[in-house]
């Protein structure tokens, strides 16, 4: 079966002609009404404290990175006497700034790449919602992911509109049975950040429960099983060969301070905070963040199961080993398998990964999923009550984006 992607979760037929239309433009209104508000007030936070709005929003951090790679190419390193730490710019993917030297190099042709990425992925992200709850649900999942602590990332010339929206279209095309365009998606995700192995992750993973669970022999699914990764895998091979180290992309993100540690670092981290130790403001804020995504993944995965579970005892005995169709709508918003997957490998890599832990719920933005089970309870209340709580979460999105870029310059 190749013409749409089914597992045991309900994914809903997205609605035909003008509604369907009216709906991702509603979606796309509120993600630039809401992302348009916090830009300005970025800007005029800057502006007050007498720095450039536009050095803020397109030269801050990670963004002056991509700036010397898209005007200079790859080979700057940054030293640092006091750790000993040599940064290389090797750790930064290729694709982002590749777009921002098509675009012209500079902080306005980084932000024009940005900001045209964000509104694509707004987009993309509606789709996946309306597929899998609902048109509500989907405006409601976009402006929740707007309204995101860390969402004035979006608003900087970084890469996490880039790979929402290249991840958020290739779930969709997965979900709708386009094996191919998922795959090329996935691909290029892998060429935007160390985290684009998600993507892939899910297409491969999707492919591999076609073949083996319900015996597809498709060309198209194997060819998009192994064209996945082929982005990730390209970057960190040509890193290996640059430093003549097979495992010489590894050691630049080591040289970062950045590895795989299962946890470790992280959790030492919530423990000071639990125990009242001396830390910042930040450091709190994404350690509540974090027990709130791993809170989301706990409900995904029992909605999941629960809906497995009313599947099989609705079925006769003798069907119950075979592939049934999708569960009926009724059901508590069962996460279908591409879904999960993506999303539980970037909860793995932002958790487990040791380096800077406040930039973990920024490694978290794109994963969209997690505000599902929210979206579908506002999705139920009253109209009037989503947008009190949008509009709240709004103002301390705004609020908490100038708390890093402007008064305590931290890297988001």
């Amino acid at each position: 079966m190749t013409a749409a992607y089914r597992t045991s979760a309900a994914v809903r037929q997205p609605a035909p002609g003008v509604a369907g239309v009216s709906a991702a433009a509603v979606a796309l209104g509120v993600f630039a009404a809401v992302r348009a508000g916090g830009a300005l007030v970025l800007c005029a936070a800057a502006w007050w404290a007498g720095r450039s709005p536009l050095r803020v929003l397109g030269a801050s951090w990670d963004s002056a990175w991509y700036l010397g790679i898209a005007r200079h190419g790859y080979g700057r390193t940054q030293m640092w006497p006091g750790t000993g730490l040599v940064q290389s710019d090797h750790a930064f993917f290729p694709l982002y700034p590749a777009l921002v030297r098509l675009a012209g190099g500079g902080e306005w042709a980084a932000l024009l790449v940005a900001w045209t990425a964000a509104a694509v992925a707004a987009v993309g992200v509606y789709r996946v919602g309306e597929l899998v709850a609902g048109r509500r649900t989907g405006v409601l999942l976009v402006a929740l992911w707007a309204v995101l602590p860390h969402a004035v990332v979006l608003s900087l010339a970084y890469t996490e509109a880039l790979l929402a929206a290249l991840a958020a279209w290739s779930l969709y095309a997965l979900l709708r049975g386009r094996w191919l365009g998922a795959a090329g998606l996935a691909a290029l995700a892998g060429l935007t950040r160390p985290t684009g192995v998600a993507v892939a992750a899910a297409v491969s993973v999707a492919a591999l429960h076609a073949v083996l669970v319900r015996r597809s022999r498709a060309p198209e699914v194997w060819a998009a099983g192994l064209l996945a990764p082929a982005g990730w895998l390209a970057y960190v091979a040509a890193v290996g060969v640059d430093r003549g180290d097979p495992a010489g992309y590894f050691a630049v993100q080591r040289d970062w301070g950045s590895r795989f540690d299962f946890g470790r670092a992280t959790l030492d981290t919530l423990w000071r905070v639990l125990t009242g130790g001396p830390v910042a403001l930040a450091t709190t804020v994404t350690a509540v963040l974090l027990g709130a995504a791993l809170l989301s993944a706990g409900l995904l995965l029992a909605d999941r199961a629960r809906a497995s579970d009313r599947l099989a005892a609705d079925r006769p005995e003798a069907d119950r080993a075979r592939p049934g169709p999708a569960l009926p709508r009724s059901l508590p918003l069962p996460l279908p398998l591409p879904l999960l997957v993506y999303t539980a490998v970037l909860l793995v890599i932002a958790v487990g990964g040791a380096g800077y832990f406040e930039s973990k719920p920024r490694f978290l933005l794109p994963a969209f999923p997690l505000l599902l089970p929210l979206a579908a309870a506002m999705a139920r209340a009253r109209p009037r009550s989503a947008v009190l709580v949008t509009a709240g979460l709004a103002g301390l999105s705004y609020g908490y984006g100038v708390y890093l870029l402007v008064i305590a310059r931290m890297p988001p």
